[in-house]
């Protein structure tokens, strides 16, 4: 008898290509996609039921179906995607806890898999070039994203402490990109001018939309448990990256990426915290060694070519140049303000 797969968050890309690639394994028996809405696209032999993991109803769904395999891919990386930071962090936070709660009750369940980040490591100029599995950060993130993963990450360790007959895999995946997903990181990479700040140009690792659903079937159906640091090989800096998207940029002031963060959330252009204007400043590195070694996984994409396969999709034309040096005039006023009220504090 093959495995019963829950998969939560099928309403977005991954989830919901996921529940359809797992529905297609003929070792997997039946898969169950769960989320608040209707996905948009066909999860093929998949079954959707309509439920809200912060709702206890969740266990009657794990319950009823018989699952012994949960997939928990309802993190939400970007408030935007949720309605906003309270929806996001009730999602990810109060949602965890309610899943595992489920879990725990159900004797049927015997695997968890979890969908996690390598935003938990931070970004700090303190940082090792790599981080490894058994590495924290120097610095927690204080908000946002990897805050929320912070703690998914500490419930998952209590859940294994209250149910040591579960096996458990954690996937820490660096940013995830590709023509079809979008994130945090896509929209800033399609802004019309790209803020960097300056003096820095961050390392960054990239992980198709493809190999990271590969990676989660995979995390499905084998046996590894503890934690796997997921990245295509090799780094691009923020202005390789730029210039492959064709992007001009503009250096601003660290003291200014708060506010230039929050003025790209209000005109709905990126939704950046704190700690993701850190990433951009110091960016991050893994080393994949476990990636290749236990969990014997090799992405089909290196970070550079997951990155190219993205920026197919980002058309390099302006509308006019007006617009383009418009731009660029409102991130620097916006530096020049934050500068100016600095300067009238000393």
């Amino acid at each position: 008898m093959g495995q019963v797969v829950l998969v939560t968050g099928v309403s977005r890309y991954i989830g919901g290509v996921l529940a359809r690639r797992l529905a297609a394994d003929p070792s997997v028996e039946k898969v169950i996609g769960v989320d608040v809405i209707p996905p948009p696209r066909d999860l093929g032999g998949a079954e959707f039921i309509r439920a809200d993991i912060r709702n206890p109803m969740i266990g009657k769904v794990i319950a009823q179906g018989d699952v012994d395999t949960v997939v928990h891919a309802n993190v939400i990386a970007t408030p935007t995607f949720a309605g906003g930071r309270t929806p996001q962090k009730e999602i990810n936070v109060i949602g965890t806890m309610q899943l595992l709660a489920a879990c725990q009750k159900a004797g049927t369940v015997k695997r968890l898999v979890v969908k996690s980040t390598a935003a938990v490591y931070g970004s700090t100029p303190r940082d090792p070039a790599m981080f490894t599995e058994e590495m924290s950060a120097k610095r927690l993130p204080s908000s946002g994203f990897g805050k929320d993963s912070i703690e998914v990450e500490g419930y998952v360790r209590g859940f294994a402490r209250r149910r040591p007959d579960t096996e458990i895999l954690t996937l820490r995946f660096a940013n995830i990109i590709g023509p079809r997903i979008r994130t945090s990181i896509t929209d800033y990479f399609n802004l019309p001018v790209i803020p960097v700040p300056f003096g820095y140009d961050a390392r960054l690792q990239f992980f198709h939309e493809d190999d990271a659903i590969a990676a989660l079937a995979r995390g499905v159906t084998g046996s590894t448990t503890g934690v796997v640091n997921l990245a295509g090989e090799g780094v691009l800096t923020v202005l390789q990256a730029a210039s492959i998207v064709r992007r001009p940029v503009v250096m601003v002031p660290m003291a200014a990426a708060g506010t230039i963060g929050g003025l790209g959330k209000r005109f709905g252009l990126v939704d950046f915290s704190p700690d993701q204007m850190s990433f951009l400043a110091f960016g991050r590195g893994m080393d994949t060694t476990v990636m290749h070694d236990s969990f014997g996984f090799t992405p089909k994409f290196s970070t550079r070519a997951a990155f190219e396969d993205y920026a197919r999709t980002v058309s390099p034309v302006y509308p006019s140049m007006d617009g383009v040096a418009g731009a660029v005039g409102g991130l620097v006023g916006a530096a020049q303000q934050v500068l100016g009220r600095g300067r009238g504090k000393h």
